[in-house]
């Protein structure tokens, strides 16, 4: 599995659509984050985009165009519930020929919502788009938020997630560490506890710790001790610092700070600024009027000389809880 930042293909996304996930009036603001999303990157790849039919179709392609964007994104009609492409979407891997998918089992989060297990059919649909590339079946559960890998061999999870009794409960650490190794060509593996409040996902990594280079891990970190993070964020930012990676070689590992407490009606949000993702020639951030926005902007910006840092700001989608690296899955060139 190549590392985010190396060169894409195309991103893929999903329409937002489902009223129990963003209902009215946040469904508006999160249509209009995606259309700063899809401006944001097209320039320097494809974007694909889901949409359920021909309707929202044109809907979408009109606003696209009274933003200029006219040209590098493709429209499909494939019907999904939600807009999760990093959990049930596929996970492309490759070698020195070619990209393959791997299509891991879906179950809506340890079987959480029960009506959006029926995206685990989309990456069936994505094949034939991609010239029928071909699809590994590794066999067991697995969501894209909760790995990330340094392209080297180093894959970085939660023990909340992957060893969870909602996921595979009949295998054995090793034997999930083995399925791992086999599928996504990584050799080392570090280990987190858990995940920060708020996420339904039981602990995915991509809100707590992402790498930015080979070498370099971004640490989300809780400066308010009376936060129900901090102790959490604390302990994970101790493992990273005492981890090794597949060369048995230490981390350099750089502290990004929270967004404090952001909350909607139902209780706290999954609020993170490592929820980022890393396109050919921007990084998506999610920003949330926060006083620590700035701070995260200028760490991406150290982090990414090279790449235009987009700060979007992600309330809305984060009432879904999730936010920008949830909704994206990006295929390697």
């Amino acid at each position: 599995m190549p590392a985010e930042w190396e060169p894409h293909e195309a991103t893929w996304l999903s329409w937002p659509k489902d009223p129990e996930t963003f209902p009215d009036p946040v469904l508006p603001k999160v249509e209009k984050i995606y259309i700063d999303m899809i401006n944001a990157l097209h320039e320097k790849e494809k974007v694909h985009l889901l949409v359920n039919d021909e309707k929202t179709q044109d809907r979408v392609q009109k606003m696209l165009d009274d933003v200029g964007v006219k040209n590098n994104v493709f429209l499909h009609k494939i019907k999904t519930v939600d807009v999760w492409m990093r959990d049930y979407g596929p996970i492309f891997v490759k070698n020195t020929e070619k990209v393959k998918i791997t299509k891991w089992i879906f179950n809506a989060w340890g079987g959480k919502y029960e009506e959006l297990m029926e995206d685990n059919s989309v990456v069936d649909n994505i094949s034939p788009l991609v010239g029928g590339m071909e699809i590994v079946r590794p066999g067991i559960i697995l969501e894209g938020g909760s790995i990330d890998v340094n392209g080297q061999g180093t894959l970085l999870t939660t023990e909340q997630c992957l060893l969870n009794q909602n996921r595979n409960h009949t295998l054995s650490r090793q034997q999930i560490e083995d399925h791992l190794k086999q599928h996504l060509g990584i050799s080392n593996i570090v280990w987190l506890k858990e995940g920060i409040a708020g996420d339904d996902t039981d602990g995915h990594i991509d809100d707590i710790a992402r790498f930015v280079n080979q070498k370099t891990v971004l640490c989300a970190v809780e400066e308010s001790k009376s936060d129900e993070n901090y102790a959490i964020l604390h302990n994970n930012l101790e493992t990273l610092k005492n981890a090794k990676d597949q060369n048995g070689e230490s981390f350099e590992v750089k502290e990004l700070p929270m967004p404090g407490v952001v909350s909607s009606p139902y209780g706290r949000l999954p609020a993170s600024y490592a929820n980022f993702y890393i396109g050919n020639g921007a990084v998506l951030l999610p920003v949330f009027k926060h006083k620590n926005d700035e701070k995260a902007i200028s760490l991406l910006q150290e982090c990414f000389p090279d790449r235009k840092i987009v700060p979007i700001y992600c309330e809305p989608l984060v009432w879904g809880l999730g936010a920008i690296h949830c909704v994206t899955q990006q295929q390697p060139l």
